[in-house]
């Protein structure tokens, strides 16, 4: 998919959601355990739920990698039926992969060709030649992990690793990660990861990256602002896609979770209806 197609679907659905599909066989509704495949079912119904209301799904794959080979199918079986239903919904392979070249190669291979997803996140930590070989895609994205939403970033991420002389400050690990990486490629197919947790930081990342998309967790359960999302990190043609996953696919645990899914989605889908039409 490219970035026009990407906006022209953002417009036209008047929304930047994205639905993280963090499917927990433990967490579904009981019922669906009697089905063939339970977190298939459980996904399928989701998307028929939401897909007119974001214009992303997230699968996240630590929750089809526990459940083995079952879980690699429920995972192929979920890709296909959005890249064959739903043919302008972005797909997000949320692997966080990042090994030397030729391990990043078949990870490329396999997220971006063999299950034909639209993007994967990867981690910087190696460098450039790990992440080169997921760019060699033709419309295709990287979704670079730069500033995450969790606790642990204060760990690493907003440490300073140098100086920024003209500016008199310190130059954090997530700004040399962004800086340095976006010589890598161009707004057309590299994204990153800033947590919505993270809002206030926003002004000085657009700085940076004013054209770039931005993938956005922590909306919802970590408790981020969409309103302060929008506000700093919205561009000209969006730029942002805010994923919410609990608080949409955990909605309801009974026969009614799809359409509980559905109303939680829509909360958000019109609270970005009001923010494009503020701010863009």
């Amino acid at each position: 998919m490219t970035r026009e197609e990407l906006f022209s679907t953002i417009t036209k659905k008047k929304s930047f959601l994205c639905v993280g599909l963090d499917t927990d066989i433990t967490k579904i509704p009981s019922h669906l355990l009697k089905t063939e495949d339970p977190v298939f079912e459980f996904n399928k119904q989701i998307i028929d739920a939401t897909h007119d209301l974001c214009v992303s799904y997230k699968p996240n794959m630590a929750f089809y990698e526990t459940q083995g080979a079952k879980g690699w199918i429920s995972l192929e079986k979920t890709i296909n039926y959005i890249n064959q239903k739903y043919k302008d919904v972005f797909s997000i392979a949320d692997a966080k992969r990042g090994d030397i070249g030729n391990t990043s190669k078949m990870y490329a291979k396999a997220f971006l060709e063999t299950l034909n997803f639209d993007s994967i996140t990867v981690a910087p930590y190696m460098g450039e030649d790990s992440v080169t070989p997921f760019l060699e895609y033709k419309n295709k994205w990287v979704i670079l992990l730069a500033l995450t939403s969790n606790k642990g970033a204060f760990d690493f991420q907003t440490k300073e690793i140098g100086s920024l002389v003209e500016k008199g400050r310190g130059i954090k690990l997530f700004e040399k990660i962004i800086e340095t990486s976006k010589k890598w490629s161009t707004p057309d197919n590299m994204m990153y990861v800033v947590g919505a947790t993270k809002a206030e930081m926003l002004i000085d990342i657009r700085k940076m990256i004013p054209d770039n998309f931005l993938l956005v967790p922590g909306v919802g359960a970590q408790g981020g602002s969409l309103h302060d999302v929008a506000k700093y990190g919205m561009n000209k043609q969006c730029g942002l896609l805010v994923n919410s996953s609990r608080g949409i696919i955990y909605a309801s645990a009974a026969e009614d979770f799809a359409d509980a899914a559905r109303q939680e989605a829509l909360k958000l889908q019109k609270e970005m209806e009001i923010l494009l039409q503020k701010y863009l």
